[in-house]
C-alpha cells in the first residue's frame, strides 16, 4: 500500500509518521504534503524523525498524489476534510480521515455539535468508523475509515462491555476524561502556553464537547436502549496521554470479579486491549508512546456503582496507531503489524 498524508505537519501526522518509519513492510509512505510548510523537510519540523524520515512536504492537492499513492490518510481539522474526501474518492483512492468529518451517521448531529454546515453528506453512508475492537469485519474492504476520535476511543472502549450487557444504567454514565496538551494543535494559544497549563488542571467545554455524540452514538449501537454520557474533559499539565474514569448505576448486583470476568470475555482476543487485575487502576505512563489500552475495573458495591478506569496514548492508539491499525487492515496486513511494542514507562 502506498500512503499519502495529507497535513503532515501537526502532532498526529508526525506521530504517524514516527510508526510508519518502523513499520517492518507493507505500508509505504510515498508523499507528505502541507499547506503552511510545503518545501520544508519533516525533520526540521520534527527532529526525532531525522535519518528515518527526510521527505520534503508539497504543496496540498490531489495533482501532487495522483499516481503516486493508492491511499490518502488526512491529518486535517475538521470541515477541511469535507473539502478533500469526495474528490479523492472520485479519484480511486483509498482514505482514512483523521478529523471528525465522517465519523457521526447523522449530518444534522454533525451540525449541531460542530456548528457548520456538512456539505458531503452523499459520502457519509460511504464512511466505516474505524474502531477495529467494533468494526474488524467492515474495515478490510473500506473506501473511506472515519478514525475514531482519542476521548471517544478510551470512554467507547472503557464503557462498552457495561452497555453491552446490560449491567448499567445506559443514561446514568458519567465520563470525567483528563489529556496532555500534544491533544491539542501545534499552534500555541492562550490555554496551551507553559504559563497556563504547569501546576494546572482545567475542565472545559463542560455539557458541550464535540465528541459526546460520537461515545453516545457508538454505545448506542450495542444497547436497544437510549445512551446519554455527561462527559468532562479536562487539559492536564502533562504531554500525552489520556484518561477517562467511567461512573455508571449498576442495574443488579454485581462484584468486582464479575465485573472484571465481563471485561475479559470481550477483550480477551484484543491484542492492544488489556483488562488490569483487580485494585489496579489504570494510568497513562504504562501506555505513553504504545496502541496498548489499559483498563481497571472496580465495583463500588457501597453506592451501586461499577468504576472504571482507562489509558490510552492520545497520539498513539487515540489518533496515528488507530491509523495504522486500520491501514493493515485495510492493506491485509497483520493487524498489530508495526504496533505491537510496550509503553516507555520507566
Amino acid at each position: 500500500m502506498k500512503i499519502g498524508i495529507v497535513g503532515a505537519a501537526g502532532f498526529p501526522g508526525c506521530e504517524l509518521i514516527r510508526l510508519l518509519a518502523a513499520h517492518p513492510g507493507g505500508l509505504s509512505l510515498e508523499v507528505i504534503t502541507s499547506r503552511a510548510s510545503a518545501g520544508t523537510r519533516i525533520s526540521d519540523i520534527s527532529p526525532n524523525l531525522v535519518g528515518y524520515c527526510d521527505l520534503e512536504l508539497e504543496p496540498t492537492d490531489i495533482e501532487t498524489l495522483r499516481g503516486r499513492v493508492d491511499t490518502v490518510v488526512l491529518a486535517v481539522p475538521h470541515r477541511v476534510a469535507q473539502e478533500y474526501v469526495p474528490a479523492l474518492l472520485d479519484g480511486g483512492f483509498r482514505v482514512v480521515d483523521f478529523s471528525a468529518d465522517f465519523r457521526l451517521h447523522d449530518p444534522d448531529t454533525y451540525e449541531k455539535w460542530y456548528a457548520t454546515e456538512h456539505v458531503a453528506r452523499e459520502t457519509l453512508p460511504l464512511a466505516v468508523y474505524g474502531l477495529p475492537e467494533r468494526y474488524r469485519a467492515d474495515i478490510p474492504g473500506a473506501r473511506l475509515v472515519a478514525n475514531p476520535g482519542c476521548y471517544p476511543t478510551s470512554a467507547i472502549l472503557g464503557a462498552l462491555p457495561l452497555v453491552a450487557e446490560g449491567l448499567v444504567d445506559p443514561m446514568s454514565l458519567v465520563i470525567d476524561a483528563k489529556t496532555g496538551m500534544s491533544g491539542a494543535s501545534r499552534t500555541p494559544s492562550e490555554s496551551s502556553h507553559l504559563v497556563s497549563r504547569h501546576e494546572n488542571i482545567t475542565a472545559y467545554n463542560i455539557g458541550k464537547h464535540r465528541h459526546t455524540p460520537e461515545i453516545e452514538q457508538e454505545l448506542g449501537a450495542v444497547t436497544a436502549s437510549d445512551v446519554m454520557v455527561s462527559f468532562t474533559p479536562h487539559l492536564m499539565p502533562m504531554t500525552r496521554g489520556i484518561l477517562s474514569t467511567i461512573y455508571g448505576s449498576l442495574t443488579g448486583k454485581l462484584t468486582t470479579d464479575e465485573a472484571r470476568a465481563v471485561y475479559q470475555a470481550r477483550y480477551d482476543d484484543e491484542p492492544f486491549v488489556h483488562v488490569l487485575g483487580a485494585g489496579r487502576p489504570a494510568e497513562t505512563k504504562a501506555v505513553l508512546g504504545s496502541n496498548n489500552v489499559h483498563i481497571g475495573v472496580e465495583v463500588d458495591e457501597r453506592v451501586g456503582r461499577v468504576v472504571v478506569t482507562c489509558a490510552i496514548d492520545n497520539l498513539c492508539k487515540g489518533a496515528a496507531g488507530a491509523v495504522v491499525q486500520n491501514l493493515n487492515l485495510m492493506a491485509g496486513l497483520a493487524e498489530t503489524s508495526g504496533l505491537a511494542f510496550p509503553g516507555l514507562m520507566p
